[in-house]
């Protein structure tokens, strides 16, 4: 009989009316391995199958391979699968080592094949292992869980695995950020959801239409899970009315103002909105990189030397730009000339009937620049969902 993951009545279709096949993250494929790893060590029963809540809400049953059952530790492996979505990490191995420790708690570490950071301004500090925070969490959760069950009360050592990561890593842009030595442990959502652009931009349409509907004349747009998550923590502006554009900035100019959309503020992470004071629309790597570049300019207009602006152009990504220029006291005036350009640039797109702002941010300063009339359109934002009720 064929194994059943959960997965088998999801899929998206694309442009020719194709379905194309979900699939999981490295990250349930880590966090699944390491609680099997941590059951079996801790009952002494195999298990073949282990099943994973992943934060989507989606329930996976995955298979459990190669278990290796040692001296005080159990490793076992999760194969990756993708669906049909393009991803270098199909069909990898995700391994977990777990064994028991003297010092309570849990702790996650990557072992062969998982990179380390080596620059900051990514998801984790330097030095540690690029598992991000949301498999952590999904890590730790499923871990804990099992040691509730079987009542121990000890503490545990985790080890995630790739063993191809360090060759795989080499074909993506991995060293060019920073991570080194291996590939990254990645999921917000613990599910992988293929997309045909076209299909994307599609759904983005609709979901707008959909708010429009609702009464939304005023928009929060944020370009992903960065900007998602900072812009809930803005107690100034009411979210009733948002979404998420992906790297699809222009489309969505365009969508808005085909809809009667009358205003729309972004919240968006320098790293992707920086693009955009290029007069770049569509944010994705593949179609424009040019990060350091912008940054180094607005260093220039900013009056900085050749030094700094040399190490800008040496850095690996925009938050460690964005303390270069802090550091030589020039981030105020360099993310002024950076959110002029971009207003300009959104203004040109969006014509005369659409009215847009912007509020930049760094994960590690939090603000870093906004538009002048921020405060006019929040009070749009918020005045709009107090008359519709979109705000209970």
């Amino acid at each position: 009989m064929e194994h059943r993951t959960g997965l088998e009545s999801f899929y998206a279709v694309d442009e020719k009316n194709r379905k194309l096949r979900y699939g999981y993250t490295t990250g349930s494929c880590a966090a699944a391995a390491a609680k099997a790893a941590a059951f079996m060590l801790l009952s002494g029963q195999r298990q073949e199958e282990v099943a994973l809540m992943t934060p989507r809400g989606i329930l996976l049953h995955l298979l459990i391979e190669d278990i290796r059952e040692g001296d005080g530790e159990v490793s076992c492996a999760v194969r990756k699968d993708g669906g049909d979505d393009p991803d270098a990490t199909h069909g990898l191995l995700i391994y977990a080592c777990v064994k028991k420790t003297e010092q309570p708690g849990i702790v996650i570490d990557g072992g062969r094949g998982v990179g380390r950071v080596t620059k900051p301004g990514l998801n984790q500090p330097v030095g540690a292992a690029a598992i991000n925070e949301t498999p952590r969490q999904m890590i730790r959760e499923n871990v804990q869980q099992v040691c509730e069950e079987l009542g121990y009360a000890g503490g545990l050592s985790v080890i995630i695995g790739i063993p191809r990561g360090e060759e795989i890593a080499k074909k993506t842009f991995n060293p060019r950020l920073g991570i080194e030595g291996g590939l990254s442990v990645l999921g917000t959502s613990g599910i992988v959801v293929p997309m045909s652009e076209a299909a994307l931009v599609e759904s983005l349409r609709l979901e707008m239409k959909m708010l429009k509907a609702a009464g939304a004349r005023y928009l929060v747009i944020t370009p992903g899970n960065y900007g998602q998550a900072f812009s809930q923590k803005q107690k100034t502006v009411d979210l009733a009315y948002s979404m998420k554009c992906s790297n699809y900035v222009g489309e969505t100019l365009d969508m808005a103002r085909g809809l009667g959309i009358r205003g729309i503020l972004f919240i968006a992470h320098i790293g992707k909105f920086i693009k955009v004071a290029g007069g770049i629309m569509n944010t994705h790597s593949r179609s424009a990189d040019c990060r350091a570049e912008l940054m180094a300019a607005a260093a220039v207009r900013a009056g900085a030397s050749r030094q700094v602006v040399e190490q800008i152009l040496d850095s690996n990504t925009t938050e460690e730009s964005v303390e270069i220029l802090a550091d030589a006291g020039l981030l105020e005036k360099a993310m002024e000339w950076v959110t002029g350009r971009i207003s300009g640039y959104l203004a040109r797109r969006a014509g005369e009937q659409l009215e847009v702002g912007v509020i930049l941010f760094s994960n590690v300063r939090g603000v870093l620049a906004a538009t002048d009339n921020v405060p006019r359109l929040t009070r749009q934002i918020n005045h709009q969902n107090t008359q519709t009720g979109g705000a209970e």
